[in-house]
């Protein structure tokens, strides 16, 4: 949950300063600045327009109200650290497992390369095309026809060399119509990284990877 502030905007009519900001600094300071703001507004107002009773009333219970705000964004911040806490020791279960995430390599392992793809809508015919790293087309195989969801699939790669970089795409119909498709990388998780601004996954041949990324467990 995100607290959305604006900077302090000068009135161009001799109303006070809306003082809406203050949620990044404590209560005194931003009570400090209102305050300074609300005595120079006064001395330096219109005579012809001078403030009234009801306008700085209408400010200071605005100022009452950022200062709890400034309570609250505190306390949400710091729930948030201890939730980040409890994900990244319950993250640590997946250590081993095979994740999938967005993308479209493949995952290559003994021999055997692995990916993931999802239809929007059933399809009556799905082709699964192999790309080298220069993306040329290694190899194409028709899946026949799919329902919605993910759907995994294994695909040959014992001609592949060590190290090679391979992806793929799907292509998707129902008839003459397209249908459209997402596609998913699977790798095997070697690590939690909790530090920085997020709980991320290291995963072995894709590096680290946002822990809200992660499509499905395998």
């Amino acid at each position: 949950m995100a607290i959305t502030t604006t900077s302090p905007t000068t009135a161009t009519n001799g109303s006070v300063t809306n003082l809406t900001g203050g949620a990044t600094k404590n209560a005194a300071d931003t009570q400090d600045r209102f305050l300074k703001l609300l005595v120079a507004q006064m001395q330096n107002q219109d005579p012809m327009n001078p403030m009234d009773n009801a306008q700085v009333t209408s400010q200071m219970a605005q100022i009452q109200t950022v200062s709890g705000i400034s309570t609250l964004d505190s306390s949400i911040k710091s729930l948030s650290t201890q939730f980040n806490q409890m994900q990244g020791l319950q993250s640590i279960s997946l250590v081993g497992h095979t994740v999938t995430t967005p993308g479209n390599q493949l995952n290559i392992n003994n021999g055997v390369g692995a990916g993931s793809y999802s239809l929007d809508s059933p399809a009556s015919a799905v082709k699964l095309e192999v790309l080298n790293a220069a993306g040329i087309v290694m190899d194409t195989v028709q899946l026949g026809a799919q329902g919605t969801g993910q759907q995994n699939f294994t695909w040959p790669a014992s001609s592949v060399a060590a190290n090679e970089k391979m992806t793929f795409r799907i292509t998707a119909s129902n008839g003459a119509k397209a249908v459209n498709s997402s596609t998913f990388a699977q790798d095997k998780v070697v690590a939690v990284n909790t530090s920085g601004t997020g709980l991320k996954l290291q995963l072995q041949n894709l590096g680290l990877v946002d822990y809200s990324k992660i499509a499905s467990l395998n």
